[in-house]
C-alpha cells in the first residue's frame, strides 16, 4: 500500500506520531477541510488505522484501489466499491466500510440536490446533470422513464429496466403503461452505456423512434432519449436523431 509520505520519509509512522501540522485532524482545525489531501480527508472519517498503517495509508490505499492502482486522482471511482471491496482491506471493518459508503452516498445526494435547483426540462444538458451521478456509475444499463405533466414539471421517475437495453427487449407497453398510470403528458427516456462512450447505437435510434410513434397514437411526447456515459451524455434531439421522416 502506498504511503502519501513515502517522499519525506515518514511511511508507517503512526498518525499521533506526526506532527501537529501533518495530522488530519489537526491539519483541519488550523487551515481548514481546503488543505487537506483527498487521502487525509478520508482519513478524517476513518479516524485510526491498525498495526503498522496509519489512517492516511489506510485512506491512500482505498483511493489506490478505487483508482484501479493507476494513480489517478479521480475520486468517482469511490462510488463504484462496495461493501465487501472495503472490509477486505485490513484495517477496515464493517464500522469503518459503512461509514465510508455513507460519506459516499451523501456526496452523491449534494451532487443530485445542487443539479435539482437547475433542472429544467426543456434542456438536455440539466436533465443529464441531474441523472448523471445515478447512472454514470452503473455497472449495466438502465432505462429510467421520467414523467412530466402539462407544464414539463416532473411527477415521477422510474427504473423501467435494468440488463440491455434492447429494441427487441423495452417494449413501448411498457413505457406508455407507467406514463398513463402517472398520467402523464411528456416523456424523457435516459438510459447509460456502463462502457462510458455515451454514443447511441443503433439500438438506442430505434428504441427511440419506437416510443416516438406510439407516443403519436396515445397523446404522449417523447421530449428527448438521453445516453448517459461517463461524465458525457448524447441528447438524441440535439443530434437530430428523433427525427422519424429520416
Amino acid at each position: 500500500m502506498n504511503s502519501v509520505y513515502d517522499n519525506t520519509g515518514l511511511k508507517n509512522r503512526r498518525t499521533k506520531d506526526l506532527p501537529a501540522s501533518m495530522r488530519p485532524y489537526e491539519k483541519f482545525m488550523l487551515y481548514g477541510a481546503g488543505a487537506l489531501s483527498d487521502a487525509e480527508l478520508l482519513a478524517v472519517i476513518i479516524k485510526t488505522g491498525t498495526t503498522g498503517i496509519s489512517s492516511i495509508e489506510l485512506a491512500a490505499g482505498i483511493i489506490d484501489m478505487a483508482c484501479n492502482g493507476s494513480g489517478s486522482t479521480n475520486l468517482a471511482g469511490l462510488t463504484g466499491i462496495g461493501y465487501e471491496d472495503l472490509v477486505s482491506i485490513r484495517g477496515i471493518g464493517s464500522v469503518k466500510a459503512l461509514q465510508i459508503m455513507a460519506v459516499i452516498e451523501l456526496s452523491r445526494r449534494i451532487s443530485k440536490s445542487c443539479a435539482y435547483r437547475r433542472l429544467d426540462f426543456r434542456n438536455p444538458v440539466s436533465i443529464a446533470d441531474y441523472y448523471m451521478e445515478d447512472l454514470r456509475h452503473a455497472e449495466c444499463e438502465r432505462l429510467v422513464l421520467v414523467m412530466l405533466d402539462t407544464k414539463l414539471r416532473l411527477i415521477k421517475d422510474e427504473i423501467i429496466s435494468t440488463g440491455t437495453v434492447n429494441a427487441s427487449i423495452v417494449s413501448p407497453r411498457e413505457i406508455f403503461v407507467a406514463a398513463l398510470r402517472a398520467g402523464a403528458v411528456f416523456i424523457v427516456m435516459l438510459h447509460n452505456h456502463p462502457s462510458g462512450d455515451a454514443e447511441p447505437s443503433s439500438n438506442d435510434i430505434a428504441i427511440t423512434r419506437r416510443v416516438q410513434l406510439a407516443g403519436e397514437m396515445l397523446g404522449i411526447s417523447l421530449i428527448d432519449h438521453i445516453i448517459i456515459g461517463d461524465n458525457r451524455f448524447v441528447s438524441l434531439k440535439e443530434s437530430g436523431l428523433m427525427n422519424l421522416n429520416e
